[in-house]
């Protein structure tokens, strides 16, 4: 056989095999992929803001007169009742006043029975002539003054007996006490807060919005004043600090007037119940606010891939794919997101497989 034939045959092998290797390229089948058909519905966004949580009431309790703590009734963060004896304060001056009103008394008292006796002895002599009517008259008024002195002493005497009762420093409400600062035998005066006591039964919760989000949120709401969209407002929801989820829900119930010049926000309060006791004056959480979405799109998290800085979803057109630029903001379950730009009803686009796709690659869509 020549040399020539050899060529040939080898040509014809390798022309064989090429044609063969392209007709099963043409033939491979095509991939399927998951998709989803876009559609409107409505979804519920969520924002948080950093919180501080206060108790309703949240009163300094101070002594009203001076004098040494004598006891101390109760332990920093115990539960106390209104009306309950906090402190005992050992008050020297409260006593003397207890005293010297006491003898102030009995001897208004004292001048009060002797200018009654010279009213009674003076009343026969004026009615015979004995004596003049200006006589009987100047002992009648020196009889009643007697008896002012007395009325003026039984004042200062009831003054004193409440300065003593201030002795006993009880809590003006139900509530948890706070930090005790003072012992005792400290030396103290009104000027010295003794502890506070929290009225937790309720409590208020403080977040800051800025400006804009404000705005927008007031702009959603029915009403036409702030006191009307306030009411308006929908229940938020509570995050602490550990990062539980508060059972109760919260109701916002004011917006300050005025605007945070050197932050730009406005402060809001939401009221929490707390009827367990479980929220405490001084912790810090979360608000959640639910933010309400019509007609919009949902896709999951996973049918999206960053390019650069953007968020980029694989939108199926004919049998192929390409590219679409969208903007969107994650839901609260942290596997979905609503789709703000870029996707328009109808639209068709890849949910899974997407590391193995690429522009103008065909598939079959199911």
């Amino acid at each position: 056989m020549s040399l020539k034939k050899v060529s040939l045959g080898i040509f014809s092998l390798l022309l064989m095999a090429s044609c063969g290797s392209k007709q099963e390229q043409a033939e491979a089948p095509l991939m399927e992929y998951k998709t989803m058909v876009l559609s409107e519905q409505n979804a519920t966004l969520e924002t948080s803001y950093a919180a501080t949580i206060k108790g309703q009431e949240d009163i300094e309790i101070r002594p009203r007169i001076d004098g040494f703590i004598d006891a101390i009734y109760v332990d920093e963060g115990s539960v106390v009742k209104k009306g309950q004896t906090l402190f005992k304060i050992n008050s020297p001056t409260a006593d003397q006043n207890i005293r010297t009103s006491k003898a102030q008394v009995e001897s208004a008292k004292a001048a009060a029975k002797t200018a009654e006796i010279n009213v009674t002895s003076l009343r026969p002599l004026a009615a015979k002539g004995i004596i003049s009517n200006t006589q009987l008259q100047t002992a009648e008024n020196s009889y009643a003054t007697a008896m002012a002195s007395v009325a003026q002493a039984e004042a200062a005497l009831t003054n004193a007996q409440a300065m003593l009762g201030w002795t006993n420093v009880s809590s003006p409400v139900d509530g948890i006490v706070g930090a005790i600062p003072f012992r005792q035998g400290s030396l103290v005066n009104n000027s010295n807060t003794l502890t506070t006591v929290a009225n937790t039964k309720n409590v208020y919760v403080y977040f800051s919005l800025n400006e804009k989000d404000l705005f927008n949120l007031l702009n959603k709401l029915d009403g036409n004043t702030q006191a009307e969209k306030i009411k308006n407002m929908p229940e938020v929801s509570l995050v602490l600090a550990n990062g539980d989820k508060y059972p109760e829900k919260g109701k916002i119930s004011t917006i300050t007037g005025q605007v945070n010049v050197s932050t730009g926000s406005v402060n809001m309060r939401a009221d929490f119940p707390n009827k367990d006791g479980l929220l405490r004056s001084g912790f810090s959480g979360k608000v959640i606010m639910p933010n309400y979405v019509e007609n919009t799109f949902v896709i999951p998290q996973a049918s999206t891939f960053k390019k650069q800085d953007k968020v980029v979803a694989y939108k199926v057109q004919g049998d192929s794919v390409v590219e679409a630029i969208i903007s969107v903001l994650p839901l609260p379950d942290g596997q979905q997101y609503v789709v703000t730009n870029g996707l328009n009803t109808g639209d068709r686009i890849v949910t899974e497989g997407l590391a193995t796709l690429s522009v103008g690659k065909k598939i079959i869509a199911k």
